[in-house]
């Protein structure tokens, strides 16, 4: 690996495209790579994250954001475009609406994969805008597979290196540069054209993350897909021999002097060597329920809890010790009186970890609707109990998230419950029992289960076994072959529930 130092530079500088962080990630993607070269865990792991992506999308296909981006996308057909989750088999449109209206499928019950470092990430959002295009292009399995490894080493690099939270800006930064240099090596784009293509979507995709914060809205199920779809928009420009701000994030009022750390900021991105495997895609994660990355680990720890605590009446309180990063955005040190509120949306719900923890207390499990039901939400008794848990900030949580050696990385915390009689039972959890160093590791078994879980009344049985086995064999796959990851559904119900919506300008 090779430590790129970047920092903010004086336009009399004139830097070199070739020493701009822009030019670099491009690099990494664009050196020739075929499928047969990739690794053979990471293109493994990659057609897991087609079967994650798949379960979620099609589990969330009458959701109301789903649906509005889906009549969207829709009104664009494009005979030789790409396929829509939900829509008629035989319809194609536009790459880039077919980008957003998967990548909202995708995001909506916030449950696919994730990679937390210094930032935050869902890589699995690089899928949908990949797919589109290599439908569009008429791309194999194969150079699906190697632009999804791209993106996946691109973004896992970023979130390593800068952090964006820190200054409230939205993560999505880091996805729209991962996509752009994930479609360059699908497509096998000269350095020149993806370096363009990273700064353009860097550029128009930077945001604040108050789509993330208070009353959290649908945004932040269209927020990725935004950037995917602008991150084709930004390829296809630069194609055409269009230029972006540059350098974007190095120049004196780019992305680092003015959005980061300021005219002084300097980061260090590390990157793979020319020929060094690219192994990023085998750091990140899945989830096992729907809810917020820091939220798996509290979940197995409160089904864990729930053997110990007895009744629940006789809790006096809860304190959750974890991380910065947990306290501070899914916690109570968030100060949002919204992840306290039984009218709540889900959006915010599924970012309170008080309520979440209460909830699993109580149930003893999790499930991606019920959870979240409004009146599951109101109940008092979950009332009662989610008001007595907080969380604080542990240096040591902190500590342990942030280690460098990610079998050591920790998301969890300690729960220390006090009942009414002073006595005290506390346990701890450091990763979800589905983590890579968890208690039952996802593999192939659990992807599938996930899917067909997840897919049961939407997809009939045949159904999940055609798309199951296309995506087993996806590095076989020609351009035609791509259809076969969009398995058939009952596109009646879906089309009864979309004409319900009210009408936009499309």
């Amino acid at each position: 690996m090779i430590d790129h130092q970047v920092r903010v530079h004086p336009s009399a500088d004139r830097l070199p495209p070739e020493e701009q962080l822009a030019w670099k990630l491009a690099a990494v993607a664009t050196e020739t790579q075929e499928a047969a070269d990739l690794d053979p865990a990471a293109a493994a792991m990659a057609a897991n994250r087609v079967i994650d992506n798949a379960s979620v999308a099609l589990a969330s296909l009458l959701r109301r954001p789903v649906a509005v981006a889906r009549a969207q996308a829709v009104t664009h057909p494009a005979p030789s475009g790409a396929s829509v989750f939900g829509a008629d088999p035989g319809l194609r449109v536009s790459p880039e609406w077919a980008a957003w209206a998967n990548g909202t499928a995708v995001r909506e019950l916030d449950f696919h994969d994730t990679y937390l470092a210094a930032d935050y990430s869902h890589p699995g959002d690089n899928i949908p805008p990949l797919l589109a295009v290599a439908q569009r292009t008429k791309r194999s399995g194969a150079d699906l597979l190697r632009g999804i490894v791209a993106a996946y080493e691109i973004h896992v690099a970023l979130v390593k290196g800068i952090c964006l939270h820190e200054h409230r800006i939205d993560h999505v930064a880091h996805l729209s540069a991962a996509t752009a240099c994930g479609l360059g090596a699908m497509l096998r784009l000269p350095t020149r054209i993806v370096h363009q293509a990273v700064g353009q979507a860097v550029h128009t995709t930077t945001a604040t993350r108050q789509s993330r914060k208070g009353e959290i809205s649908s945004w932040k199920a269209f927020a990725p897909a935004f950037a995917g779809k602008a991150a084709i928009e930004a390829v296809d420009r630069a194609m055409r021999g269009e230029g972006a701000p540059s350098p974007v994030y190095e120049g004196e009022d780019g992305f680092l002097a003015w959005m980061l750390d300021g005219p002084r900021a300097s980061y260090t991105v590390r990157l793979p060597e020319p020929g060094e495997p690219r192994l990023a895609i085998l750091d990140t994660y899945t989830k096992e329920h729907s809810a917020e990355y820091q939220a798996q680990a509290v979940i197995d720890l409160a089904r864990r809890l729930r053997e110990k605590t007895g009744p629940l009446t006789r809790v006096r309180e809860i304190v959750l010790h974890t991380s910065h990063h947990t306290h501070h955005v899914i916690g109570s040190g968030a100060g949002d009186p919204q992840k306290y509120d039984p009218t709540a949306s889900r959006e915010t719900l599924d970012h309170s970890v008080p309520y979440i923890f209460a909830v699993a207390l109580e149930d003893g499990t999790w499930h991606h609707e019920r959870s979240y039901a409004p009146d599951r939400a109101r109940r008092p008794s979950t009332v009662e109990l989610w008001r007595k848990i907080s969380t604080v900030e542990d240096p040591e949580w902190t500590r342990r998230y942030h280690d460098p050696d990610p079998g050591q990385r920790s998301f969890g915390g300690r729960a220390v419950i006090t009942l009414t009689d002073g006595s005290v039972v506390e346990d701890e959890l450091a990763v979800a029992d589905a983590h890579p160093a968890g208690a039952r590791p996802f593999g192939r078994d659990a992807y599938t289960a996930k899917f067909r879980t997840l897919t049961e009344g939407v997809v009939t049985r045949a159904g999940q076994d055609a798309f199951l086995a296309a995506a087993g064999r996806l590095a076989g796959l020609d351009g035609a072959g791509l259809g076969e990851l969009f398995p058939a559904v009952d596109t009646g119900a879906v089309a009864a529930y979309d004409a319900r919506l009210p009408k936009g300008l499309f």
